[in-house]
């Protein structure tokens, strides 16, 4: 089965043509992060203007080798995400479902984050086995969930940020360390390529010990600028970057391997952009192999949000929607 994916929850617009729940037969992805770099942050205008404007070369571009008689069905992220850029896709998904007379199937946007560990392509062909049940950490700029998932269309939310997400504290801590936007990927890289060991900052692990699956990174975020007048040198702007990283990453392991234990699940699924943090990934690896669980990440061009993952969610989730009855759903949980 070959399904075409469409993303455009906010600032990356994605088309992605996959086989069978997989194997990704083409992925093309469009961001419009360097509109929002001198606000410092999305501004959802500028973001839905500008997948207005890509939106049909990117679909042309992901189908232009695949005849649209070949393609089953069409799935497209309705939320949660920005109103307007939810629109974007949605109309399009709406239309081309219509002209070409193909199922149309509605898709959670964080439920297309977990199904990003199913994808393969080219750099990892090797089959994926993933086994129910599982937890996934959804990790990125909007969002920081944890999921129990006893099997496909079975999910179970146990827990999630009380304030900001934790994609959300990185790019808050890195306007802060003067790093711009968007912050998360220049601590990564200034934090991971650093010999300089900390020695000098403490950050807080907000609600590390509370007995629920909740976190909470503004405490943090305000821990690094209530400590900014310290930071004296670029040196301590990389150790101030190790502590954040090492902080924030301490929380989402602890709680995620909580929840683990507490529904003995097989399986650790991470997703979202955060998923893409070297140091994330390295010591949720580390922690996730000490007590036995299998751990699965998404290649580091698929923790961005793309179509791909929409398409394999759909995939594993075939549930067409009547085109009158699929909206945008700019609040939508699980």
């Amino acid at each position: 089965m070959l399904i075409l994916g469409i993303e455009s929850t906010c600032d990356e617009t994605g088309a992605s043509i996959v086989k069978n729940g997989n194997s990704i037969i083409s992925n093309i992805i469009s961001s419009s992060v360097n509109k929002h770099k001198k606000f410092g942050g999305i501004v959802p205008e500028v973001a839905a203007r500008e997948q207005l404007k890509i939106i049909i070369p990117v679909i042309s571009e992901a189908i232009a080798h695949i005849p649209h008689a070949k393609i089953d069905a069409i799935a497209v992220s309705f939320g949660p995400g920005l109103q307007g850029s939810l629109l974007i896709g949605v109309e399009t998904s709406k239309i081309l479902s219509l002209v070409w007379n193909k199922p149309l199937i509605g898709v959670n946007h964080l439920i297309g984050h977990i199904y990003a560990n199913w994808l393969t392509n080219k750099s990892r062909n090797k089959k994926i086995s993933i086994n129910f049940p599982l937890i996934a950490l959804i990790v990125s700029g909007g969002h920081t969930d944890l999921v129990l998932m006893q099997d496909h269309g079975k999910y179970k939310w146990l827990g999630g940020t009380l304030d900001d997400a934790a994609g959300e504290a990185f790019d808050k801590a890195g306007r802060v360390l003067d790093l711009g936007y968007p912050g998360g990927p220049q601590i990564d890289k200034l934090a991971s390529t650093s010999t300089i060991n900390n020695d000098k900052f403490i950050l807080p692990r907000p609600m590390i010990k509370s007995n629920n699956y909740n976190f909470s990174f503004s405490g943090i975020k305000t821990s690094v600028i209530n400590q900014t007048n310290n930071i004296k040198n670029n040196q301590d702007k990389i150790k101030m970057a190790i502590e954040f990283q090492q902080a924030v990453t301490e929380v989402l392991i602890i709680k995620t391997l909580k929840a683990a234990k507490k529904y003995q699940v097989k399986s650790i699924l991470v997703g979202g952009g955060v998923a893409a943090n070297s140091y994330l990934r390295s010591e949720m690896k580390k922690e996730s192999y000490k007590n036995s669980y299998k751990i699965f990440f998404p290649e580091k061009n698929l923790a961005v949000d793309n179509g791909a993952m929409i398409a394999a969610a759909a995939y594993y989730n075939f549930k067409p929607i009547k085109i009158i009855n699929l909206q945008t759903f700019p609040g939508l949980a699980f």
